[in-house]
């Protein structure tokens, strides 16, 4: 049976998937809502928000996820950092996916990522749970009712959470699994509920598919000044660098918060929702996503909450500290209605230097702006994790390592290339500690970098003086408006400067070890931008 709005020329049965149950197709809020509750898939929370749990998988699982190892991407896929999965396997996968679909009801989502309509990509969630079709329709970007009729996906993506897969049979690692075949256009994801495998899998499409037409596929928030689309910034960052908290900026338009493309029409949005991490979540300072979570048809993914009165837990990290909320974009009352602008004039790169080493901003030349996008450092602190006594550096390439298929290198590039030809300004910021390193010196003030950043991109900041940092070589600042000048030099903030010293030099050697696998294949400017 067929429920719902489907094009009649490209149902399942028209892609080879027969013998299920009921498909339901393209159903709206309310009835995805009403689907998950009658299939005790979750619990209706106040204003209408669906609480879900996801099990086991509370967060992505990047060692399950693979790329099929066929002929026609053989010569373009980053294998050091891509799992290979041999064709053989992924359709004994895919035989066995569709043995275990037969007979039970699934949603089927048909969405696109991407706004802008150059570089769009069509794509078809199919999987059995209603609340992920919910997800999806919050997180892709949803045709007119004109486009829906006539929609032909160009990637399909089967979610089957309660099928286990054999790592004998299926050439994987564990019972969970997610597979991506970019020759048949198909990907398959078993073993987890988790939301977000949905979301980044469509991510990893576009930085595998967009690249190869000069776009550029990047993991950042991006606004643009209210009235001026023109005038738009983007922020890279990995977690918990406050890539979402100094993006919403009021002052500002939202054009989104985690995925974008940068093509030769500007920046585009790659989704039409937000996924924002609700732990600790405060209504006081980011009270728009606090607002998220009593809205109808918002999804709380593994929310402590009382089940008497339905009041959310945000400090419960019972269930996982990756506590989530995805909502569509309309939600933030200033987002861009468009989610796209002009090319960047600022490019952030931000970094939590938990080391106490890096000036809470510099300015960075297109080459150094490659070298620190392709290093993506952060760090770990002590306490976070078992094991970590002292602070620990964590470097993710392009800000984003899990969700590159391409080599590093192509990335870079394509960033460089577009910050030459449009000639934005390019900033580091450190979000970390200052007066030492962590356990020691203090969190950089909040208020500071936000000053920083207003005067990065109002231009204030260009105009003013800048002194060459002795560690990196980049340029910092040596006053700014509303910031005390000693905070903009780190050394002077350490009660010890030898102390700094020695530290700083740590810092720096863990970059150079870090980024010896790129030197083979960067250009000697890039080489030299390295370390100061």
């Amino acid at each position: 049976m067929k429920i719902g709005r489907v094009n009649p020329a490209q149902t399942l049965d028209q892609q080879g998937i027969t013998g299920l149950g009921t498909v339901y197709y393209n159903l709206l809020e309310p009835a995805l809502i009403e689907e998950a509750l009658k299939r005790a898939e979750g619990t209706l929370g106040q204003g209408g928000a669906l609480l879900v749990t996801t099990g086991k998988h509370t967060g992505r699982s990047p060692n399950d996820k693979f790329v099929v190892r066929s002929a026609s991407v053989e010569d373009t896929i980053w294998w050091d950092n891509n799992a290979p999965m041999e064709p053989a396997a992924f359709d004994r996968l895919h035989a066995d996916m569709l043995r275990h679909m037969q007979g039970r009801d699934y949603f089927v989502q048909d969405l696109y990522g991407g706004a802008d309509p150059d570089h769009r990509l069509d794509v078809r969630l199919v999987t059995e749970l209603a609340w992920h079709g919910l997800f999806i329709r919050h997180m892709l970007r949803r045709p007119e009712a004109e486009e829906l009729a006539r929609f032909v996906p160009e990637f399909t993506i089967l979610n089957c959470p309660g099928f286990q897969a054999d790592p004998n049979r299926h050439g994987c690692r564990s019972e969970t699994v997610i597979a991506l075949n970019f020759e048949k256009k198909l990907i398959l994801i078993g073993g987890t509920a988790y939301a977000g495998e949905n979301k980044k899998s469509v991510f990893t499409l576009l930085n595998y598919i967009l690249p190869g037409k000069g776009v550029m596929a990047m993991h950042c928030s991006a606004n643009h000044a209210i009235g001026n689309p023109g005038d738009s910034a983007v922020f890279f960052g990995l977690s918990g660098t406050g890539k979402t908290t100094l993006s919403a900026d009021p002052g500002r338009v939202l054009i989104g918060d985690d995925e974008h493309g940068w093509s030769e029409n500007g920046i585009f949005n790659f989704e039409g929702g937000c996924y924002a991490k609700t732990i600790n979540l405060s209504p006081t300072a980011e009270p728009e996503i606090y607002a998220t979570t009593g809205k109808f048809g918002t999804v709380i993914e593994n929310m402590v909450f009382d089940p008497d009165t339905f009041d959310l837990d945000f400090e419960d990290d019972s269930l996982t500290a990756n506590t989530r909320c995805a909502y569509p974009l309309h939600y933030i009352s200033n987002a861009s209605e468009t989610a796209r602008a002009g090319h960047p004039s600022n490019i952030i790169m931000l970094t939590c230097d938990a080391f106490g080493v890096l000036p809470p901003i510099a300015r960075l030349t297109p080459a150094q702006a490659m070298y620190h996008f392709l290093s993506g450092f952060t760090s770990k602190v002590a306490g976070t994790e078992r094991g970590v006594t002292e602070p620990e550096p964590t470097f993710s390439t392009c800000f984003g390592a899990p969700f590159m298929p391409r080599r590093p290198e192509v990335y870079g590039n394509l960033l460089r290339e577009k910050i030459d030809r449009h000639a934005a300004t390019c900033w580091l910021v450190n979000t970390g500690w200052t007066g030492g390193a962590y356990g020691t010196g203090a969190r950089m003030p909040i208020r500071a970098t936000r000053a920083l950043l207003a005067a990065a991109l109002d231009g204030t900041l260009n105009k003013g003086a800048f002194r060459r940092d002795p560690n990196f070589g980049f340029e910092v600042p040596v006053e700014a408006p509303g910031v005390a000048e000693v905070l903009l030099d780190p050394r002077r903030t350490w009660s010890v400067n030898e102390e700094y010293d020695a530290q700083a030099a740590k810092l720096v050697q863990m970059f150079a070890d870090n980024f010896a696998q790129y030197v083979p294949f960067i250009d000697e400017d890039v080489k030299a931008a390295a370390i100061g």
